[in-house]
């Protein structure tokens, strides 16, 4: 579930190694530049954690936050997370 807080969506994704981690992290790539938006991430093992937010819109989220939140679930989706 994503929240909202200083001004950004904020979630993380649990993988079960950081092999798959990794490859969910590819195809997120794929969108982000698909949606010509990218994110602040940091992955950790197999812990994938985001920030959202839209620098030219005043650092605040705004629609493009929410499809990209929506298009890194729809991958989430794909693998199988804790």
């Amino acid at each position: 579930m994503w929240i909202e807080t200083e001004n950004s969506l904020h979630h993380s994704f649990r993988f079960v190694d950081f092999k798959t981690a990794f490859a969910f992290l590819t195809e997120v790539a794929a969108e982000a530049e698909r949606l010509d938006h990218h994110p602040w991430l940091s992955n950790e093992y197999n812990v994938v954690e985001f920030r959202l937010r839209t620098h030219d819109a005043g650092n605040t989220v705004t629609k493009r936050d929410h499809r990209l939140a929506a298009a890194i679930d729809a991958v989430a989706a794909r693998y199988v997370t804790q």
